[in-house]
């Protein structure tokens, strides 16, 4: 009989029921437990978990644990709680998430196109006026990132006529994308894109990358998306290039707090959308699916799914 796979999350009754059920449904030669109901003793006989941004000291007492899978695609957290442990964790890679991360671009990416953040302010203006047209085979999106939701983004930007820069840590070949790496590449990237679109993880390396050197480079014209995380842009760097005209908007999905405090000035500013990090829901059945496919294999000859490299941080 396997040891328990119990369930790890910061869920509310009602989404831990719900995954509890997916799970068992998905698993029924597994027995799936809600991680709050093993003992002490219990916990050390679990070889794997199901989590979702865990307490940061909830996996402590499963010392046996040789890997976790996480329902979400964004994992710093688990990486930062986890550092030093061994632990290999799995992400959830879902084709689901990176069609709704790419449905999500290209909907607020035609809100800046067709100049909506304009003329909702010119409403609020009682102002009738005209904006002169721009096709999109000469709107140049930079998307900045190219995992499986950049790319997806990417290419779904490319299908309705923009024209796409896309750049990544490593150099990458997709077609009818324009791919650059490297810092020059990314200074390339900034300089050149009308429309931009932050789709990295956050790592050392990510971690305010936009800063205010990097938000002055676009054309004063410029717009930005963070579908990504908070603390991959400086959020008073924005504000400053925001306030100063360096760039013309910003729409904001993610934040270095979360959620946005009320005392935040992002919230009334002119030149700001504020959404609820909703561009890409994780799908509770199609997560489910994913994460029992994979154990299915992993009982089946004991290999584990494709984990995180800690070094990189995805």
């Amino acid at each position: 009989m396997n040891s328990p796979i119990p369930l790890i999350t910061n869920f509310n009754t009602r989404e831990q029921t719900r995954y509890l059920s997916l799970l068992r449904q998905s698993l029924p030669n597994e027995k799936i437990v809600d991680g709050a109901t093993l003992s002490d003793s219990e916990k050390p006989k679990c070889e794997l978990a199901i989590v979702a941004n865990p307490d940061k000291n909830a996996l402590a007492s499963y010392t046996s644990l040789k890997w976790v899978h996480s329902l979400w695609a964004g994992i710093e957290g688990l990486l930062r709680d986890t550092a030093n442990s061994g632990l290999k964790i799995v992400r959830l890679i879902d084709p689901t998430l990176a069609e709704v991360m790419s449905e999500s671009v290209l909907t607020w990416t035609l809100f800046l196109h067709r100049n909506m953040h304009i003329y909702a302010k010119q409403q609020s203006d009682r102002n009738w006026q005209s904006i002169a047209h721009c096709l999109a085979k000469n709107r140049t999106v930079g998307v900045l990132g190219l995992g499986e939701l950049g790319k997806s983004s990417a290419l779904r930007l490319a299908d309705n006529g923009f024209k796409v820069l896309g750049w990544s840590r490593t150099q990458q070949s997709i077609a009818n994308i324009g791919c650059l790496s490297g810092e020059s590449g990314l200074n390339t990237l900034l300089k050149q894109s009308h429309i931009i679109i932050c789709l990295l993880p956050l790592t050392k390396e990510t971690f305010h990358l936009l800063n205010a050197d990097r938000l002055s480079m676009p054309a004063q014209s410029s717009t930005l998306i963070n579908f990504s995380r908070g603390a991959v842009v400086d959020t008073q760097a924005l504000i400053s290039a925001l306030n100063k005209d360096k760039l013309a908007y910003a729409v904001l999905d993610v934040f270095e707090q979360e959620p946005l405090p009320p005392s935040s000035e992002l919230w009334m500013h002119p030149k700001v959308t504020v959404l609820p990090h909703i561009s890409a829901p994780t799908l509770p059945e199609s997560a489910c699916e994913i994460v029992a496919k994979n154990i299915r294999a992993y009982r089946q000859d004991g290999t584990l799914p494709s984990y995180v490299d800690i070094t990189k941080g995805y």
